[in-house]
């Protein structure tokens, strides 16, 4: 038996002010042939598992393209058809196969290709043909669209946010597919519209009510898997929002039931399920009045995992216009300031332009006197299990001190995942008083254990979390919030 294998993966921001390239990409994670590291990307993850698994059953492994970008603006168009060509290149070369299996994010968009998953699958089907396998490993946050599910025999998403289960869904969906190729199951795919969108923190009721639920119902000997789509809503295109996906043992009728059982129960609960997000003033008093730290304030609207440019002053203007010390920042995204603070090397005090590059959005940049602490070329983070965690690069790095806030600048636009963001930079995080992340909830994982207090911080940015002030073009607005049925 053959399998083959790729990844192609972005979350687009059509909002950002920025485009996505073959830099973006080659930043991010770029590798061909299984030329892995020893700690892969989170979507290159599952290709490593598969071949592992692949192995263990005495298949063969084809690898094609492995490419991940940061999630940024439009993928340029003839980026997005040379990567898809690739694709498609080797896998004419490897047919024929007897499976393939895709590590996909979902929400890619690039310019004149509003779905760029489903046009990757479906060029692919149509090279395969009717028969052949094709799982699809997909971020919770896409866009899932009818054209993925006609052209996939089984998708398998995130269930959790942060997103700490990709090798469980990667290993749930592998043996989907091998049962499938050995004879033993013939998936069907149930796929509801939920017409609602929203952000949802599995991390917290009701949400892990609802997961509970879909494992206990995972179960059932006729159901192969249920996915949550909760969808990204900085994407403007016509299949954005959230959707319910149940996959089954060829029970077509049970599954069309249950997804809509299930999306008309996350409907019931839209309500509940909107982060408590505060506005700076309200979150620095909290921050002030809560006796011990760290208080963690998540800057969610300058995620850079969203797509934001990760390099606002807004949080740390309010710190400094307070006084407020015993305080660190991670990270500001300014290549500028990197290089400057790098030439003048540790100990250094000087004068720096800080932040506030991208437009309106970022805020105005900060002149500040600074002490450079520490110069990290090529730092990195972690995500993900301790065991085996991703690597996630920050590019060169420096920690500078202002009026006793510890501040991260880096050169490679990325949010803060892991608490070793602020410990590879010489930063004592778990010793303040106050850690602002910029990110929406992916750091939750490594900073809720210690932390105090984690509030949700609603500040200016490129991530609005007021959906109905989004100038959305393409999206059916026929569902809430903007509909209150």
């Amino acid at each position: 038996m053959k399998i083959f294998l790729a990844s192609l993966a972005t979350e687009t921001n059509t909002f950002s002010p920025f485009r996505t390239g073959h830099r973006t990409f080659s930043e991010g994670y770029l590798v061909r042939n299984g030329h892995h590291s020893a700690s892969p990307q989170m979507f290159a993850a599952p290709l490593v598992l598969w071949r592992s698994l692949a192995s263990e059953h005495g298949w063969s492994v084809n690898e094609s393209l492995c490419a991940y970008a940061q999630p940024s603006g439009l993928t340029l168009r003839h980026v997005y058809e040379s990567y898809r060509d690739e694709i498609l290149k080797d896998l004419k070369q490897a047919m024929p196969v007897d499976a393939i299996l895709l590590s996909l994010h979902g929400a890619m968009v690039a310019e004149d290709y509003d779905d760029c998953e489903g046009d990757l699958l479906a060029s692919i089907r149509s090279l395969v043909g009717p028969t052949v396998p094709v799982g699809v490993e997909l971020d919770l946050h896409c866009h899932l669209t009818d054209q993925m599910v006609e052209n996939a025999t089984a998708i398998v998403l995130f269930k959790e946010y942060p997103h700490i289960d990709f090798a469980e869904r990667a290993t749930e969906l592998f043996h989907i597919i091998f049962n499938c190729v050995e004879g033993r199951i013939r998936p069907v795919m149930s796929l509801y519209d939920c017409k609602m969108v929203g952000i949802f923190h599995t991390t917290r009721k009701p949400m892990k009510s609802y997961l509970a639920e879909i494992t206990r119902l995972e179960k059932s000997k006729e159901i192969l898997s249920i996915s949550l789509a909760h969808g990204f809503p900085w994407g403007d295109v016509s299949d954005m929002g959230t959707r319910v996906l149940v996959v089954t043992d060829d029970y077509k009728a049970m599954g069309t039931a249950l997804s809509e059982f299930l999306g008309q129960l996350i409907f019931e609960l839209r309500h509940q399920l909107t982060p408590p997000y505060v506005n700076i003033e309200v979150a620095l008093e909290e921050a002030l009045s809560t006796n011990s730290g760290p208080v963690v304030l998540a800057d969610v609207a300058d995620n850079p995992g969203g797509g934001a440019p990760g390099d606002s002053t807004f949080i740390l203007r309010g710190l400094l216009d307070r006084g407020i010390q015993d305080a660190a920042l991670g990270c500001i995204w300014d290549p500028i300031a990197v290089a400057v603070s790098s030439e003048a090397g540790e100990g250094a005090q000087l004068d720096l332009r800080l932040g506030g590059k991208m437009g309106p959005s970022s805020g105005l940049p900060l002149d500040l006197h600074v002490t450079v602490t520490k110069v990290v070329p090529s730092a990195i983070q972690t995500f993900g299990p301790s065991t085996n965690p991703s690597i996630s690069p920050l590019g060169d790095a420096v920690s500078l001190n202002c009026q006793g806030i510890d501040i991260i600048v880096n050169s490679i636009r990325t949010q803060v995942l892991g608490i070793d963001a602020f410990f590879n930079l010489a930063i004592a995080a778990k010793a303040k008083r106050i850690l602002v992340v910029k990110s929406m909830q992916h750091f939750y994982a490594s900073f809720a254990p210690f932390a105090k207090k984690i509030l949700y911080v609603d500040t200016p940015g490129t991530l609005i979390s007021d959906f109905t002030q989004i100038p959305y073009q393409r999206v059916d607005r026929q569902k809430w919030p903007w509909s209150k049925i």
